[in-house]
């Protein structure tokens, strides 16, 4: 585990998971079809709903402190940005609440979020005409890309708390990305760096067979 802001892994060693989730990918495994889904309107396809929240992750849980958290905000934009944790905290903070949608088949209802609203985060830095995607990067050595229309969607923040309480390292904290209309291997753990671009560059399981969008609506599991 790491406490250093300075923390750039390099890409991170296969571990069990994310071998038996790039073998999904190649089988383009989907999950069991219930018979039937009365919550159909809310639950997207192929999913189940849990109370519970799995922890999935590459093998590393950083561990970063407030002090020494940092989040760099860099690329095609006319005011790039490091913020340390008061100037994160400083930002407009709003309070949402959403379900999501992991792409391991189990969805969670009503989690109440606080942070920054990555609209909010799109003012500060203003980013350039030519900006059409974002490629986050985690402190684990994680990386997902977005487009920009779903980066500043309604609803899409910068948590750093979940059911009122600091977010915990395993799920994230001290900072995660919520996007809760995409699969949530989009919502990268452990923010450190948004990097805003002109072209696309795919993260971590979009190279492993992985969907580039991941809209659970229309089952985007897989390229």
């Amino acid at each position: 585990m790491s406490d250093d802001s300075a923390f750039d892994p390099a890409t991170p060693p296969p571990s069990k998971l994310t071998q038996t989730k790039t073998r999904w990918a190649q089988d383009h495994r989907l999950p069991a079809r219930r018979a039937d889904r009365p919550e159909s309107a809310r639950l997207p396809p192929g999913q189940h709903r849990t109370d519970d929240w799995p922890v999935l992750d590459l093998g590393e849980q950083p561990v970063v402190s407030t002090a020494a958290w940092r989040l760099e905000l860099f690329g095609a934009v006319d005011k790039p940005v490091i913020w340390d944790w008061a100037a994160f905290t400083g930002q407009t903070q709003i309070d949402d609440v959403s379900d999501i949608h992991c792409v391991t088949s189990w969805s969670r209802y009503d989690n109440r979020w606080s942070g920054v609203s990555t609209q909010d985060l799109l003012a500060a830095v203003s980013p350039h005409d030519a900006v059409r995607h974002v490629l986050l990067h985690s402190h684990d050595g994680y990386t997902t890309n977005l487009t920009i229309e779903d980066f500043a969607a309604e609803g899409v923040l910068l948590a750093h708390s979940w059911q009122g309480k600091p977010l915990t390292s395993d799920h994230g904290g001290s900072v995660r990305l919520i996007v809760p209309h995409l699969y949530f291997w989009k919502s990268a753990k452990w923010i450190r760096r948004i990097e805003f671009r002109e072209n696309d560059a795919p993260g971590f399981w979009e190279q492993r067979g992985y969907h580039n969008r991941g809209n659970p609506w229309t089952e985007e599991r897989y390229s």
